[in-house]
């Protein structure tokens, strides 16, 4: 009886020690340098940041109209002005979005 309790023990040992094994180690990365990015990706991180900022701006602007903060006619004044800013990001992002599917295709054709 004690030798199948001594034999149950060792094998309960043995299971906790092989299910610990991952965690006790310690993983050495390969390399802990970030990734550069290209010139395409900080393009369109900039793209992306101009098109946070306009429309940031129309947020807060058409919220301090609604808020009696700004005029009716300070208002008119500027928002046309924003929301050309808005629309000029949106576009900019687009088109740098479509040429990166573009260069995509062009390089899976490429290698086809």
């Amino acid at each position: 009886m004690s030798v199948w309790l001594l034999l149950g023990a060792a094998l309960a040992v043995v299971v906790v020690v092989v299910v610990a094994l991952p965690f006790l180690r310690d993983p050495a990365p390969a390399s802990d340098a970030l990734d550069e990015p290209d010139a395409a990706e900080l393009a369109r991180l900039e793209a992306e940041e101009e098109r946070d900022r306009a429309l940031a701006a129309l947020k807060e602007l058409e919220a301090d109209h609604r808020a009696g903060r700004i005029s009716d006619e300070d208002y008119r004044a500027v928002v046309g002005i924003v929301r050309r800013d808005a629309a000029e990001a949106l576009r900019a992002l687009d088109r740098l979005r479509d040429e990166s599917v573009a260069g995509i295709g062009t390089e899976t054709a490429k290698s086809a």
